[in-house]
């Protein structure tokens, strides 16, 4: 049941993984803190790779679709969250020049209004205040994510309209609206000196040789969560990805007390607002505690 003394956050994504490396701690740390928090996961990463090569085995290609609905699972309860699929396909991430054409059938493909159907269900069933998904660009440029965006803009208008999907329940309208800023140049660059600065070998040395200044959208941060006690929460939950997450990769090269002290948040954009709440900001829930009746 839903309370209405409890604040809710309802985080979108593409794929299983997707809410565990970005703005998990930021969850864990709500849940905590006794929000209520819930991932829509827009497909079941049917088309995705095995990226563990300690996964990289027949058996396990075998079943990768049910394996990445079972580590799912498992990240959900570490992060302390409840999660529902939307039920749409991997659109896959096509390569070659010229890419191919996206697989039939795939979220990507399917029309707007459509696709944003059972987001609309849930947010009108959950009654969120606040949603998170990801920018204009996805994030990065595969298909899903870029579908997932749309899919959330369109969803925070319509869930609130009387006049659109009657048929999916009674209307409700999110307050606050925020993009992942997760991969910013700033961070990426105060995690790679403080790497090189204990003697090690930075694994985003080639990453930043190669980052174009130009599409840096770092100045649009509006939100900073505190959350660096939460990291190792988040470890747990990628690392339960295990056909996705190399625990010797990039994602654990930088260790967890160096980003507690270099980087201790996990940072947003304020991309839509129907409440004023002065900026910047370190929480997601500003200006609406007082409004819910949450302290």
């Amino acid at each position: 049941m839903t309370r209405p003394d409890q604040l809710r956050l309802l985080a979108v994504h593409a794929h299983p993984d997707d809410e565990s490396s970005k703005g998990a701690a930021t969850m864990a740390k709500y849940v905590a803190e006794g929000v209520r928090v819930m991932v829509a996961t827009c497909t079941g990463g049917e088309r995705g790779s095995v990226l563990n090569p300690a996964m990289d085995r027949p058996e396990v290609w075998e079943r990768l679709p049910q394996i990445r609905v079972e580590e799912m699972a498992r990240a959900r309860e570490i992060l302390g969250v409840e999660q529902e699929f939307l039920g749409f396909v991997d659109s896959g991430l096509p390569e070659g020049d010229p890419l191919p054409p996206l697989p039939e059938g795939c979220f990507a493909l399917v029309p707007l209004e459509e696709a944003a159907a059972p987001l609309v269900a849930l947010i009108r069933r959950f009654k969120p205040h606040v949603l998170t998904t990801y920018d204009e660009r996805g994030g990065y440029p595969h298909p899903d994510h870029i579908k997932t965006h749309e899919v959330s803009m369109y969803a925070f208008d319509a869930a609130g309209d009387p006049d659109r999907y009657p048929e999916l329940g009674e209307p409700w309208q999110p307050s606050k609206l925020y993009y992942h800023m997760s991969f910013t140049l700033p961070r990426t660059k105060a995690l790679h000196e403080a790497i090189l600065a204990t003697g090690a070998e930075s694994p985003y040395t080639e990453w930043l040789a190669n980052w174009d200044p130009a599409r840096d959208i770092s100045h649009r941060v509006t939100t900073r969560v505190p959350c660096g006690e939460y990291f190792s929460v988040r470890d747990a939950a990628l690392i339960a990805h295990a056909t996705q997450i190399d625990p010797l990769g990039r994602w654990f090269a930088c260790p967890i007390e160096t980003q507690q002290q270099i980087w201790p948040t996990e940072d947003y954009e304020l991309a839509r607002s129907l409440i004023d709440a002065p900026k910047p900001e370190d929480d997601l829930f500003a200006g609406l505690r007082s409004e819910v009746g949450v302290r």
